[in-house]
């Protein structure tokens, strides 16, 4: 398997990796194998080869829809489609947010790989649009910020201790020297680590769950692993529930082997059910049903 398609290009260092060293945890390895083979089916059919722009299109529209319905906005995926106000109310706004954060995602691949804060302050600008002007939207926490305004999604979350601001930014500076360094991981790894240390940091005021799983979508499309964005794992994270996230993303924040290696299987689930969403899209198109 080449670098582009296990993960980032890998460094120059010689010092250990310490995302590559998570793939040896149990388990990790047979799912960043099932996530290769959804992948590549996906795109092995035959419509991806004349249509997959509308693929890519339909797979960002169920993405935006499953992370907007993962912080309480669960609406249809044709109600999605259909609207064009997304200012009116706090529902709106939260699908609005979910929509402008798919398509920023694949505009933010170079930035990302030069300042990965540097792209999350932008991705949460982004999620923050329509709102009005506040000094704390674009940065992370400054010492004796809270979190506040966090839709369903984060509600158990914020139950759990909060990293303080000086945390946040060694961790968040710690992140961003190893993408911007690269690494030998899986592509799965390093975009499960991304999402995890996202969440369990929430490094800004509020929008961290949506931040997070657009993050986890610029690795997934940047890495080379589906770099079409046809498989959307914020599709995939809905249909296992809020409940199996916040469960799969407690065992993350454990820090245990066993903890991390649950995650990372998590975001593989998420991963091979978006393939699946995107592979009932192509038979739909094959059809002439869509």
């Amino acid at each position: 398997m080449s670098a582009s398609s296990r993960g980032t290009t890998p460094g120059s260092s010689a010092a250990p990796d310490p995302l590559d060293v998570l793939g040896a945890l149990p388990g990790v390895s047979d799912s960043v194998d099932s996530v290769r083979q959804a992948v590549d089916r996906v795109y092995g059919h035959r419509v991806m080869r004349r249509r997959s722009q509308e693929v890519s299109s339909e797979a960002a529209l169920r993405g935006a829809r499953g992370s907007a319905a993962l912080a309480d906005a669960d609406w249809p995926l044709e109600e999605v489609r259909r609207r064009s106000d997304f200012g009116a109310e706090p529902e709106a706004r939260t699908v609005g947010a979910a929509l402008r954060l798919t398509a920023e995602a694949g505009q933010l691949l170079d930035v990302w790989r030069q300042s990965p804060v540097q792209a999350l302050a932008r991705l949460h600008l982004v999620a923050a649009g329509g709102i009005a002007a506040d000094e704390t939207v674009g940065r992370p926490r400054l010492a004796g910020e809270s979190v506040t305004g966090e839709p369903a999604d984060l509600e158990q979350l914020l139950a759990l201790p909060l990293p303080d601001a000086a945390e946040v930014a060694a961790r968040l500076d710690g992140l961003a020297g190893l993408l911007r360094s690269g690494s030998a991981a899986p592509a799965l790894v390093v975009a499960a680590v991304v999402h995890g240390e996202l969440l369990a940091l929430r490094p800004f005021g509020s929008g961290n769950g949506a931040v997070a799983r657009a993050a986890e979508r610029i690795v997934l499309i940047g890495s080379g692993l589906d770099p079409k964005g046809i498989c959307p794992a914020e599709a995939g994270h809905a249909e296992l529930g809020r409940a199996g996230y916040l469960e799969a993303l407690e065992a993350y924040m454990s820090g245990t082997p066993d903890g991390v290696a649950f995650w990372i299987g998590h975001c593989a689930k998420a991963v091979n059910l978006g393939a699946r969403e995107s592979t009932a899209v192509c038979e739909a198109l094959q059809r002439g049903a869509a």
